[in-house]
């Protein structure tokens, strides 16, 4: 007697479903498949704690490749299940959250947080219990890891062609304004070498802790330093206080924003005709032409039922969860070592363009666009091409 796998059995019945769907016949087989044991991925973001506005855009992508996977018939054969926790945007949270994911649920992989800090907190959970975690939120680069992967950029991805650009369009001094935390400041330092390089100067260099509601000292030293840029880097409800505070001072008419970590849905808070003429560098613009990014943008509003903003947080999270189904296909089972195993060198097909993961240093070559905030979002002013990651690794 010829014993068969319960895996084999269900990559099986996977493959049946699909032929019998190809050729019409034997309905309802792939939702019987997909009654087998779902695969469960945990996802640790803010829904709460100030910076929501992430973890809700992370949430659209998500959602939609979940519900793609599984309408095509799920994982070798399984159903695909996203388990959401609340971190609250606080590290200790993060972690407490992680380890349920993967003690109490079973998560072959973890997706999110947004804070570097929370990831920080997080990496010696899913080192020891060796459950990668798949982060989608551009950061500063240096968390190098056998479980841990990055699916968007790092600074020199951000800034190599961001600040160019402003150098040439806008003037030479910049000040740096951001967030007391790892990611403004490790980006503020390439920031400096990237404009010393350029033969600009920095006007100066400020960092606020969280929670501030008054932001008219730091605006009035940005005017009076006569610095024609600001790079800045200050994320959430406490960005949007500050730009709307700026623009109501006037700051913009004499510095021109370039704003690190965008998302669309902070043109809305800004309020009408706030947050125009803002330069960023991304590696996806929802207002796109390309035929993948036209046909990704509908199908999440379809799904999320409105005219919602796409930002590039809902195209890296939903890159990071097909990264998945496609590793554990490559690898032809399930579990923590054959998401790590199959990710590694994998080249992804995304909306925007093809997204290469490196094998030794699990960052991502993306493509890149240069845009502006102009009316309710991005407009592309260059396709920068792809762009490899400067991953910080020892």
């Amino acid at each position: 007697m010829i014993k068969i796998s319960r895996r084999r059995l269900l990559a099986s019945g996977a493959a049946a479903a699909g032929a019998a769907a190809g050729a019409g016949a034997l309905p309802g087989l792939a939702t019987r498949v997909l009654a087998a044991d779902p695969i469960r991925v945990g996802a640790v973001l803010p829904f709460s704690g100030g910076l929501e506005l992430f973890g809700n855009q992370a949430k659209l992508g998500l959602d939609l490749a979940m519900k793609e996977i599984n309408d095509a018939g799920g994982i070798l054969g399984r159903p695909l299940e996203i388990l959401y926790e609340d971190n609250k945007t606080d590290p200790k949270t993060s972690v407490e959250k992680a380890r349920t994911l993967i003690g109490r649920d079973g998560a072959v992989a973890l997706t999110g947080p947004i804070l570097s800090s929370s990831r920080d907190a997080m990496a010696a959970t899913v080192e020891r219990s060796k459950v990668p975690l798949l982060y989608a939120t551009n950061y500063e680069g240096g968390a190098c890891s056998r479980y841990i992967f990055s699916f968007n950029t790092v600074p020199n991805q951000e800034l190599g062609q961001l600040l160019p650009y402003m150098h040439e369009n806008f003037g030479g001094s910049t000040y740096c304004f951001g967030a007391d935390y790892v990611w403004p400041q490790r980006q503020f330092e390439t920031a400096k070498t990237i404009i010393g390089g350029l033969g600009g100067t920095i006007a100066g260099e400020e960092f606020t802790p969280w929670g501030v509601k008054e932001f008219a000292p730091v605006i009035r030293r940005i005017a009076d330093s006569g610095a024609k840029v600001l790079l800045f880097a200050l994320p959430g409800g406490d960005g949007i206080t500050f730009i709307k505070q700026a623009e109501a001072f006037g700051l913009f008419e004499k510095v021109t924003v370039a704003f690190l970590g965008f998302a669309e849905t902070y043109l809305g808070a800004f309020g009408p005709g706030g947050g125009q003429n803002m330069w960023v560098t991304v590696p996806f613009v929802a207002s796109g032409t390309q035929p993948g990014v036209t046909d990704f943008v509908a199908r999440i509003r379809a799904q999320a039922g409105g005219e919602v903003p796409i930002s590039h947080y809902v195209m890296t999270h939903y890159n990071a969860v097909n990264a998945l189904r496609d590793a554990l296909v490559r690898k032809g089972e399930v579990g923590p070592e054959a998401v790590v195993d199959g990710l590694e060198g994998l080249t992804v097909s995304t909306p925007a363009g093809p997204v290469s993961i490196g094998s030794a240093d699990h960052h991502v070559t993306l493509p890149m666009f240069l845009a502006k905030t102009e009316g309710s979002g991005l407009v592309t002013v260059e396709d920068l091409g792809r762009i490899a990651p400067e991953a910080g690794c020892s």
